[in-house]
C-alpha cells in the first residue's frame, strides 16, 4: 500500500523534473540559436542590413571586424594579452513609489 505523503513525493518529484526539463530544453534552443548565429562583417552595409530587419534587430549575429576604443581597451585579468571593449552602456535608475498599504517605497 502507498501512503499519501508517498503520492506527495513522488508528484513533486515529478513536477519537479517536468519543470527542470523544460527549463534545460527551453536553454538548449537558445545555445542551437546562438551557434547557428550568422556571421556579419562590420562594413558599410550592416546599418542598411540591421534597418531592413524586422523591428530594426537582428536576433543573434556574430559580428567581426575590427573596433576601436573610444578611450582605453579593457585588459583581462584572467588571460594576459587579451582585450575588449564595450560598446555601450546603459544606466536605467528605477523610480521609487510610496506604497501606503505595505508603508514602503
Amino acid at each position: 500500500p502507498i501512503t499519501p505523503g508517498e503520492l506527495l513525493c513522488l508528484g513533486s518529484s515529478l513536477a519537479f523534473s517536468g519543470f527542470f526539463y523544460y527549463m534545460y530544453r527551453k536553454k538548449a534552443r537558445i545555445v542551437a540559436c546562438i551557434q547557428e548565429a550568422p556571421k556579419l562583417q562590420v562594413d558599410d552595409d550592416l546599418p542598411a542590413l540591421v534597418s531592413a530587419a524586422e523591428g530594426r534587430c537582428l536576433p543573434y549575429v556574430a559580428l567581426e571586424g575590427i573596433v576601436l576604443p573610444a578611450q582605453a581597451a579593457l585588459n583581462s585579468h584572467y588571460h594576459e594579452g587579451l582585450q575588449g571593449v564595450i560598446q555601450k552602456l546603459l544606466l536605467k535608475e528605477h523610480r521609487l513609489i510610496w506604497n501606503s498599504l505595505a508603508r514602503s517605497w
